[in-house]
This record gives structure tokens, sequence and C-alpha cells, in this order.
């Protein structure tokens, strides 16, 4: 143990804990901006510094190790001085106009200015204005930007893609994407990462609310919305509601009064997707043909594009089977629009998603029959869908826990613990032992694909499960560089597998770019136990058991994997 003084308050920590670590827990917050523990740790900003007794300059907090004897001062005249003229400075080139920032009211650089007392600033502005792709589903903004370098080391370091630089020298040093490249032609996954750790509003999502408020005032529009498993874990963060009370059903609710037509759980759809994965792995493992490389799962939209530009060779095991999100779209404007008796053209579906890569599966074609266009019209995040309850003023509290429409009311267990790492294969392990054996396996059978931890064993989760002679041998991942190590070890056949399921996301669509984002938290591990707590006391845990699936395969989709079902639920992903 190591023996100082913070603040006038004698504490003891453990070896090699950093100075404002050791604040921290002894009650004494210091300020910071570039920290993020163990993922960015260069005291870029120098908000962090604090005083050290018998020595003139001051330090960095986050990155200088409590010693014996220290007497540390965070909030000495000679700190706050300096904090100030830090913060001024880093002002001057920072876009201050909070109002119209996504970010306002959750910006660090903001507390810290207003903690500061930061009225008026005394230097010159000089504030950087790059063009950039509105359009894209990821935007940049630079005149925000406080190059604080975060974006740079998430995207390397947790997802391992590099997307981000830095470029230019001295003054003029600045954040772009990298290899002189536009946004467009990088190996983004869209994960959505960067912008969740950004404490600015430098980075974020194109925001497509309008497109959804245009949408419901237009008459001969039908809205029609679903809302995925991982937004009922995480939509309290930004209304103060207790998590307890803020169910899916609440979520409902609120669109309904938006003006949103008919809502429904994604849940439904996570379990027509397990019915068709699941049904179509046994196809494609007794053949054989998984005999050299595992089929993949393709719910996420960031690992699929990942996949495309990092492994394209790997593109062809990926299961055929569309996401749940686009599943319940064409469901919507087929099998739903025959039921109301209306054309696929007036159906405007809406996805509430954690997830910003969703923005672009959208893109997705849907052709059937006469109607070409796509299976989902618009997706909003998590953040969003909280603007949008805020912006029609509904008093959260008020709110009640409604039932989704019919007839893809149920949505099953398996299908809630889609939106945590593990969910899908477990959900998918259900149903095939069912599809295999014509009886259910214990429900928590397959439990141990559950992930413990994002850092433990480079975030792979490995198992084998033996049915009579059969032994499936499975992997679950999350996070991108992970990702690249576990696919690199499958290329060099250190190790083979059946049935991989990858998530890009730390933690799952729990931990998605569309969450609520909480400053240096990372959350997803307890949103995503709160998932499995719903499955452990859903009615229905197994897809297959599913009612309103059973129904709609019966009246219109036949059986899983049927012709049908491959022109609606399925597709053909091309290497880009």
């Amino acid at each position: 143990m190591v023996n100082l003084t913070i603040d006038g308050k004698a504490i003891s920590v453990e070896e090699n804990t950093t100075i404002m670590e050791a604040a921290a827990a002894n009650g004494i917050p210091i300020p910071k901006l570039c920290y993020l523990k163990g993922i960015n740790e260069i005291a870029a900003c120098r908000v962090c510094v604090v005083e050290l007794e018998g020595k003139d300059r001051l330090i960095t907090s986050c990155n200088n190790v409590a010693k014996d004897g220290m007497v540390i001062h965070t909030n000495s005249p000679k700190v706050r001085r300096h904090r100030r003229t830090t913060v001024e400075m880093i002002l001057s080139q920072h876009d201050c106009e909070c109002v119209t920032c996504p970010r306002s009211g959750n910006c660090s650089l903001q507390k810290v200015a207003n903690d500061l007392n930061i009225f008026d600033n005394p230097y010159k502005s000089e504030i950087e204005r790059q063009p950039w792709n509105k359009n894209f589903p990821l935007i940049r903004d630079s005149s925000k930007c406080i190059k604080c370098m975060r974006c740079v080391q998430v995207c390397d370091k947790i997802q391992g893609l590099s997307v981000w630089d830095v470029e230019g020298t001295g003054s003029r040093t600045t954040i772009n994407v990298g290899g002189h490249r536009c946004i467009e032609e990088a190996d983004c996954s869209l994960c959505g990462q960067c912008i969740t750790h950004c404490p600015v509003g430098a980075l974020r999502a194109r925001d497509d609310t309008e497109k959804v408020w245009n949408a419901i005032a237009n008459p001969d529009k039908i809205v029609i919305a679903q809302v995925a498993p991982a937004v009922r874990t995480a939509w309290s963060e930004g209304l103060n509601l207790d998590p307890e009370e803020a169910t899916v059903g609440k979520i409902l609710d609120a669109l309904k009064r938006m003006g949103v037509d008919y809502a429904f759980d994604t849940a439904f759809s996570a379990d027509l997707t397990i019915m068709e994965e699941a049904t179509e792995f046994l196809k494609r493992f007794t053949s054989g043909e998984l005999k050299d490389r595992p089929m993949f799962t393709s719910c996420c939209p960031g690992w699929v594009r990942f996949v495309k530009s990092q492994f394209p060779h790997m593109v062809k095991y990926l299961s055929t089977a569309k996401s749940p999100q686009q599943m319940f779209g064409a469901i919507m404007k087929t099998y739903f629009a025959e039921k109301i008796g209306v054309s696929p053209e007036q159906i405007y579906t809406v996805s509430v998603m954690p997830c910003v890569a969703k923005k672009d599966e959208r893109e997705m074609e849907l052709f059937y029959g006469e109607y070409a266009g796509h299976d989902v019209d618009a997706v909003i995040t998590t953040r969003e869908l909280i603007k949008m309850i805020r912006s029609a003023h509904i008093s959260p509290d008020t709110l009640e826990d409604i039932k989704s429409d019919t007839p893809m009311r149920e949505g099953s267990g398996a299908g809630v613990i889609f939106g945590a790492t593990g969910g899908v294969m477990e959900a998918a392990l259900r149903s095939a032992y069912y599809l295999l054996k014509s009886e259910n396996p214990d429900v928590d059978a397959f439990r141990v694909v559950r992930s413990p931890g994002f850092q433990e064993n480079n975030g792979v989760v490995e198992a084998d499960f033996t049915i009579d002679d059969i032994t499936v041998k499975t992997a679950v991942v999350s996070g991108l560089a992970n990702t690249r190590v576990l696919l690199k070890r499958i290329e060099r056949e250190e190790v083979h597998y059946d049935f991989v399921e990858v998530m890009a996301c730390p933690g799952g669509c729990v931990g998605g770019g569309g969450q609520p984002i909480h400053d240096g938290e990372e959350r997803a591990y307890d949103r995503g136990k709160n998932l499995y707590m719903l499955d452990a006391g859903a009615n229905v845990r197994f897809s297959h058991e599913n009612r309103d699936i059973i129904r709609i395969y019966d009246e219109y989709l036949e059986k899983p994997n049927s012709h049908k079902a491959h022109m609606l639920l399925h597709t053909e992903h091309r290497k880009e």
C-alpha cells in the first residue's frame, strides 16, 4: 500500500494506482477530458493537472502513479489558473454553439467550462471546419473536435479498424479519416463506438427523427414501429426513469402517443430470425458444409460490414438470414399489409435501434411481387427515441405499460436476449436442439455461451455441446479487434468451430453506438444482465414455442427456410 495526502486528506491506496484513481476512490473528483482508462491515458488535454508539493511544474493525475509521502493539491490557486487557461484555449478552437449541439447537457467540456465559471474567452476564436457528407450515418463535426484522441484509440484498440488518425503538426494538428480517405472509402463498420466515447459533440449519428415526424404527419402513410430488445435496457437512462419501470410496453405507449399507427416488439422478429438461422445451421452442419469453416451469425450489420471489407473470403460463411430488423420490415410490407388490406407502398416502417450501423443496413432493398423498395424506411437510435419523447412533451411518469399490436405480439425470452453478446447463439441452440431432437433441452443448457466480460479471453467464449453422437463446437465474440484475432486463428486452423456469433460492439447491442452516453462509464454488461433477467421471467423462452411465430408459418411462410421464407427473410451477402 502507498500512503499519501490529497487535499489535506490522508489516504492509502494500492501500488500502481494513479493519482486520479486515488483521489476518485476517496471522493475527490478531478476533471478530465481525454482520459479513458486502459484506452487513452496520454494526458493530451492537461485538464487533470494537480500540484505536487516540492515540484514547480504541475503534473497530470491521469498517468502519474501515487507514491509514498506525496502531498497533492487538486484545487490550489495555481491549479485553477492553469486549468482555466487550458480550457479557455480549448474553447477558442471549439464551436461553442451548445444549444444546437446533440451533446448539450451531456458534454464533458461544457461541464468543465461551467464548473470553472468561464463566461468570456480572452483568446481569439479559430474554428476548424472540414466538409463532411451529412447523409452518411456517422457524422464528424470538425468544429467541435478537441483533439483528445479518444476516437483514434477506441477505433484502434477496441475495434482494430484504425479509421481515425492524427494529421498536421503544431497548431494545425487535427483528427481525420486515416490514409487521406473520405469516410465512405474507409473501413468503418459504423459501430459508433467513437461516438459514445467522444467527450463532446464532434462525432454523432445522422439524425433521422424529422423523417419519422414527416411520415407520421403524412395522411397517406401507415407508420409502423419496432423496438429492439437492447433499447429497453437503456432508454430510461435519458429520462430519469427507474430501470424496473422502464418496460418495452411504455416505449410502445410513447410511440403511439407520438402518432405511430402500430408498434411492435422486435423480439418477435428475433424469434423469426432464430427459426430461419437455426434451421439453416442444421442444414449446413449436417450436409458437411461446415467441416472447414463455421457458419457465422449475420444479425449484426457492423460485423457484416467488417467481414466484407476485412475478410471478404469469409463472406460466404455468413448466415443468409436477414437481421431481425430487416425481417420485421419485410413481414410488415407483405404479410401484415395483406392483413390490414393496404399496399406495401402505404406502409412506412420505423426501427428503434441501439445501433448506428442499422441506419446503413436499412438501405437493403426489398423486391416482392410488384413492390420495389426497402424493408425498413427509417432507423432511429435510442438517443433519438429519447429526443422524440421530449420533443412530443410526453412526461415519462405518465406512460403506461401497453401490449404490442397483433398479430406479431408475442416475443420469447430467447428473442429478448438477442441484445446481449452470446444471446443469439444461446437462442439459436435452444431451437436447434428442438429441431434436431423434437424435444426441448433444459432452458439453461446453453448459458455457458454468455460472455463473462469483454476483456476475458480476448472477448471470446468457446463451448462444445454434445447431442447424442453429434458435437457442435461454438464460439461467441464481441468487439471487432477481438473478432479479427479470432478470424485469423480460424484461418490458421488453430481452432475449429461449427457456429460462431459475432457482435461488433463490446457486450453486444446493449453497448451499441446508438445507446445513451455516460462519459467514462461502460454499461453494456449491466444492461445485458437486465435482458437475461427478462428472459428468466418470460412465459415463453423458446423461439419455436412463440404462438405468433407458429401462426405466421402456418398462415404465410409455410415452414422455416421454405421458398417463400427465402424470398422475404434471407439475402445474398456480396463482397464489397
